[in-house]
């Protein structure tokens, strides 16, 4: 089937990703097979667009997807027979019919890893968001997110940083910009070689919240395993744990701190026994390794960054306040903070207020955090 047969049976009336999969799975021969398989409406649909094509309502989104790839030689119409299609996406039980692609096909090559979190990221969630992005990049590894806001967004910048690849799944049409605030990723993921913007729905199509969490089947479905950075108890990165557990993927939280309302989600995660302890990139590619190799170009780059954390910073130069020896990049109660260094409530909040304006310290979700010295 071509293009245009997969953009009509998406457009089918009465029918859904789950249902088409079905179908599929019987192998019907086009037409003719379809017709006699699908439901009475739906089958009525497709004999008007193959016998009257120019009446049939289907035509208008093959005439307006056709209007879109003239737009540019980076616009593309993925389906179960394109040769770019992403094979891992056959295993889920309802795949998406059609993926309207923007950008580098070559970003579909290669072993895939989800990264996903809050929307608010720690000071220590960022970075280890940026750092995981970029080792993973640097060895042949594609970081696939939603780009929205928060860890989302930095792995998938400091992916695109390291000159590696990342696949943005969005929850509209590749041409909406969602959310605004990530207009220069939206941009750099159309036009920078190794980026890719990808969704299901047409072009022109807005955000909802009810395509959100469909959306997230297909971060996962792509991928080999998830990575989940950072997560409240009740984040919507929790969704794209449990479909990565759903599909039979790998599932990997990075520890956190028990102050850390930003970690609990993944706490909890590691407390039910469902997801891997990943403390660095050599933890994930330890257990997909097996199953990567056949993604994985024989040149591959390995080489490793050294982690940018606080504590990698040099010591010969004393710090300016003895109250920074007592956080870290992990966030630090201030009533932590009191009881450590003797200090009153007050001073304690008057140094800390100093500190910041000199970009020594930054106040996060669950407490305040050492920043890399300015």
């Amino acid at each position: 089937m071509d293009a245009q047969a997969w953009l009509v049976v998406n457009a089918l009336p009465g029918m859904g990703a789950l249902r088409i999969a079905q179908l599929v799975a019987r192998q019907p021969q086009w037409p003719a097979g379809w017709l006699a398989a699908l439901p009475s409406r739906a089958a009525s649909e497709l004999r008007l667009w193959l016998e009257h094509p120019a009446r049939s309502p289907l035509q208008r989104v093959i005439d307006e997807t056709l209007a879109w790839q003239q737009g540019g030689p980076s616009r593309h119409v993925l389906h179960r027979d394109h040769p770019a299609w992403p094979r891992l996406l056959n295993e889920l039980p309802d795949p998406p019919v059609v993926l309207w692609a923007q950008g580098d096909l070559g970003a579909l090559e290669g072993p895939k890893l989800a990264m996903v979190g809050t929307r608010r990221p720690t000071g220590e969630g960022t970075h280890n968001a940026q750092t995981f992005a970029r080792d993973l990049a640097r060895r042949g590894w594609c970081v696939v997110s939603g780009m929205a806001l928060g860890v989302d967004g930095v792995a998938q910048r400091a992916a695109l940083n390291a000159g590696g690849r990342t696949i943005g799944v969005l929850g509209c049409g590749v041409d909406v910009i969602y959310p605004a605030s990530n207009r220069d990723l939206h941009e750099q993921l159309g036009r920078l070689p190794g980026g890719l913007l990808l969704s299901e729905h047409p072009p022109g199509t807005l955000a909802r919240p009810a395509f959100f969490p469909r959306r997230n089947r297909i971060v996962t479905g792509l991928s080999l395993g998830t990575l989940v950075v950072e997560a409240t108890e009740k984040s919507g990165s929790l969704v794209s744990a449990r479909l990565t557990i759903e599909q039979n993927r790998e599932l990997f939280v990075l520890p956190g701190s028990l102050h850390n309302v930003q970690a609990r989600g993944c706490l909890s995660l590691l407390r039910q026994g469902s997801a891997h302890l990943a403390c660095s990139v050599d933890d994930v590619i330890a257990d997909l390794g097996h199953w990567a190799e056949a993604f994985i170009p024989p040149d591959a780059a390995i080489q490793q960054p050294l982690p940018e954390t606080v504590e990698k910073l040099p010591r010969d130069e004393p710090l300016p306040d003895n109250l920074l020896t007592a956080l870290s990049a992990t966030p630090t109660p201030i009533d932590t903070l009191v009881a450590s260094t003797g200090t009153s409530v007050s001073d304690c909040q008057q140094r800390l207020l100093m500190l910041e304006l000199e970009g020594w310290v930054s106040q996060q979700a669950g407490g305040w955090v050492r920043l890399p010295r300015p």
